[in-house]
């Protein structure tokens, strides 16, 4: 079989390809994927190289947030042909000391699909047809989209985000909250949230549209800051109003705005990530802040699959944009323009798969 790609040789430099691929073997299932979704760190990789320490330092196909549709399956493996799946990119090994202890998102040997941290590269999902162990995917009921399903991973992360907080504080529902940012991630949190109990909720951002989407979405209030940074001098009366922030951004002047508003001994769940940066250090200690940081998920994966399946948390709003892969640089150029879009998802479409 031959399969198109979405390959990623350096930032910029984004090219669709063809490659061999095998049938599925013993445990695996062949899919013809539907919908995949433009991510943070693919775009990092597509605009900038990579982010931080991570690097492309060689060619790889990008996507680790997608659903698609069961072609063929291996021995041992029951999935009717049609079925719609999400597909869950994380494989922890299972076995060191991070597993062991009960923390796979650590795992000291993960596999991420899309992930250019190890070398080789882990390639992702941008692609027609995928062979992946059925153990990764995860099946929808009929009504749910193929758009929806590829929005389980950033759910789950979310979701993951969500867990973190209750965590240290238990119930939600009472809580003053505030959300930095309201692009895919900060939207979902807020869906994340709202499903966990929490209605008092502001969302911040530097742009209209994403703000519309957020009331849509359940905000009860939504400050522009950069048209009226102001807004958020009430927050930060008598040393802080907020119980909770959630900081999607990773922008420094949202990050000290948060410090600014959080009260004291309040929470800061750090989502959003970028390179070395400053913060407020004396608000950290003088208001005894709790500053904790959250990445992907592992259970949460299936708790995302199930919500989407019955539409307990709608994902539609934040889906603005679908391409085809043959516009694969088009739909990426897209998805860095938070003024028109939000989640730009690619399709996989069968009339010009080879």
């Amino acid at each position: 079989m031959r399969t198109r790609v979405a390959r990623l040789y350096a930032a910029h430099d984004l090219r669709v390809e063809e490659q061999d691929l095998a049938p599925p073997g013993p445990g695996e299932v062949l899919l013809r994927m539907a919908a995949g979704g433009i991510c943070g760190s693919d775009l990092h990789y597509y605009q900038d190289g990579g982010f931080g320490p991570v690097r492309v330092r060689e060619p790889i196909i990008c996507g680790h947030e997608a659903a698609g549709r069961v072609v063929e399956t291996g021995a041992g493996v029951d999935l009717a042909p049609g079925t719609l799946v999400a597909v869950n990119p994380s494989q922890p090994c299972g076995v060191c000391e991070y597993c062991r202890r009960d923390m796979p998102i650590h795992c000291l040997d993960m596999h991420f699909m899309g992930s250019a941290m190890r070398l080789p590269h882990e390639q992702g999902m941008f692609r027609d047809l995928f062979v992946v162990p059925a153990r990764q995917v995860h099946p929808l009921p009929e009504g749910v989209t193929e758009a929806e399903a590829a929005c389980a991973e950033p759910l789950a992360v979310c979701l993951h985000a969500v867990a973190r907080a209750r965590d240290l504080l238990g119930d939600l529902a009472g809580l003053r909250v505030l959300i930095s940012g309201a692009g895919p991630i900060g939207l979902l949190v807020l869906a994340a949230a709202r499903h966990a109990g929490v209605s008092d909720i502001t969302v911040t951002d530097l742009t209209d549209a994403a703000l519309e989407r957020a009331r849509a979405m359940g905000a009860a209030v939504t400050i522009n800051v950069a048209t009226d940074p102001d807004a958020l001098t009430p927050l930060q009366k008598d040393k802080g109003q907020v119980d909770l922030i959630f900081d999607c951004s990773a922008a420094g002047p949202a990050l000290r705005a948060a410090f600014a508003c959080i009260r004291p001994r309040g929470t800061i769940l750090q989502v959003g990530v970028t390179g070395d940066m400053t913060f407020p250090l004396n608000a950290l200690v003088g208001k005894e802040i709790t500053w904790r940081g959250s990445q992907r998920f592992h259970a949460e994966f299936a708790e995302a699959v199930d919500l989407i399946g019955d539409r307990r948390i709608d994902l539609r709003p934040i889906i603005t944009h679908s391409l085809p892969l043959a516009r694969a640089r088009e739909a990426f150029e897209l998805a860095g323009d938070r003024s028109l879009a939000c989640k730009v998802q690619l399709t996989f479409g069968t009339e010009d798969t080879p």
